[in-house]
């Protein structure tokens, strides 16, 4: 789904889902301690590709287990376009105390699905989604978008967590007091969280379109991983830094569009600035990701066609969308290697107006917010060498404006770059994803 507008109603439906996700931590206040949360939203919006539209979300942190969230969804629009979520972040495995599961199911159908493949025969000179590749090579349509994500996380005894599984986090106002879970040395055997991660995906993703020939990008790939959380605190961190390693293979059975194989890796750094007359907290958050698709080169004979390995648009090494480039729309460019680099500067103002707000206070409880200001370059390339991937950089520029509501970041980006300008919601910080 590429329309930026579409990702409107995530603000409800995001609220929850992404409770602990990056670490499992319980995060209480010295006044309330710990409180089960639970969301109960009816909603309506408008937009292009769904319409108008009503949705409906139920969500609950904090339960079936404190660390734990669960989230139900469902949006319908008069155009014809829906979707269904169910969610649940850090389930705990009984008897396996260091096992986490994590668990997405996505049914949607769309009125209006653009992907950047070939097909377009007003650019037969080129292929969609390269770097230097025209804004209007894309193949749009009726579609469907399926998929199931099963990832395992298991803590390893190192650090921090070491003695504590699942630490609590106590917050004033939004901010540490106490219980940090990391950012107190580069040595992983004395401090942060590191964890082996192993996920299943699966997704289907179809587009009704005279012109592809087959327009279904299909993947069943099974994901393994290192993830070391070395922040404070992991869902909005003033210092520490981040390392993800991971490994991805589809063997190509059970009606797969190719077998690919893509390695990546991602590293955050978060710089604290301190306390000034006029912001609580000033950070200056680091990302650089990298991926190389290993096999983009290979290929088989299939019904007297060539079928290169590799991935889906959406799978690979692939910049746009809400995380990396996000003045670009989602998937834009992918190639046989990608880069990175992001900086953003996260003000936290001593005044929030939200706390005069009677009715906000009540139903979102807005502990803080944020200006951030943020620059992105990165590069899709035929190629992983340095000078193919650091010449001919996109770059967009934006402003972020992020809160703190019920334990949660939701975040409202603003980005510009040379192809256009979008809004995007969307509930955490952008990395590390």
């Amino acid at each position: 789904m590429n329309r930026k507008g579409v990702l409107f109603f995530f603000v409800f439906f995001s609220l929850f889902c992404s409770y602990g996700a990056y670490a499992q931590t319980i995060l209480v206040t010295p006044e309330k301690g710990f409180e089960k949360q639970v969301l109960t939203v009816p909603y309506a919006f408008y937009n292009e590709a769904y319409g108008t539209s009503v949705g409906f979300l139920y969500g609950v942190a904090g339960a079936p287990q404190d660390q734990a969230a669960v989230v139900i969804s469902a949006v319908v629009g008069d155009t014809g376009s829906y979707s269904l979520f169910f969610l649940e972040r850090n389930i705990q495995v009984p008897f396996m105390k260091r096992l986490f599961i994590d668990t997405d199911l996505v049914l949607s159908k769309y009125s209006d699905l653009r992907v950047y493949t070939d097909g377009n025969p007003d650019f037969t000179h080129e292929r969609a989604g390269s770097n230097e590749s025209d804004k209007e090579n894309y193949i749009e349509g009726n579609g469907s978008d399926h998929y199931v994500r099963l990832k395992l996380k298991y803590l390893l005894p190192l650090g921090h967590g070491k003695i504590e599984v699942i630490p609590t986090q106590v917050l004033d106002r939004g901010l540490l007091k106490s219980g940090e879970v990391g950012a107190t040395s580069w040595n992983p055997l004395e401090s942060g969280r590191t964890f082996i991660e192993s996920r299943i995906y699966l997704r289907n993703q179809e587009v009704d379109s005279d012109l592809l020939e087959e327009g279904k990008d299909k993947t069943h790939a099974i994901e393994v991983g290192l993830y070391r959380d070395n922040t404070d605190l992991p869902i909005n961190p003033s210092k520490g830094s981040s390392l993800r390693l991971r490994f991805s293979r589809d063997w190509g059975g059970a009606g797969s569009s190719a077998p690919w194989t893509v390695l990546d890796g991602e590293f955050s750094k978060y710089i604290s600035l301190g306390e000034s007359e006029t912001f609580r907290q000033r950070v200056v958050a680091l990302n650089f990701w990298t991926a190389k698709v290993l096999t983009w080169d290979a290929a088989h004979e299939e019904d007297g066609k060539n079928v290169f390995h590799r991935p889906p648009p959406y799978a690979g090494a692939d910049l746009g969308g809400l995380f990396r480039m996000r003045g670009y729309a989602s998937s834009r460019f992918h190639d046989k290697a990608a880069i990175y680099y992001a900086a953003e500067y996260r003000m936290t103002p001593k005044w929030n107006p939200f706390d005069d707000m009677g009715w906000v206070k009540k139903y979102l409880d807005i502990a803080w917010w944020q200006w951030v200001p943020f620059v992105e370059v990165g590069r899709v390339a035929p190629s992983w060498t340095m000078n193919d991937l650091h010449s001919s950089m996109k770059l967009d520029a934006g402003f972020g404006v992020r809160a703190m509501a019920k334990g949660l970041i939701v975040r409202i980006d603003t980005a510009v770059s040379k192809e256009e300008f979008g809004v995007q919601m969307m509930v955490g910080h952008p990395f590390p994803f």
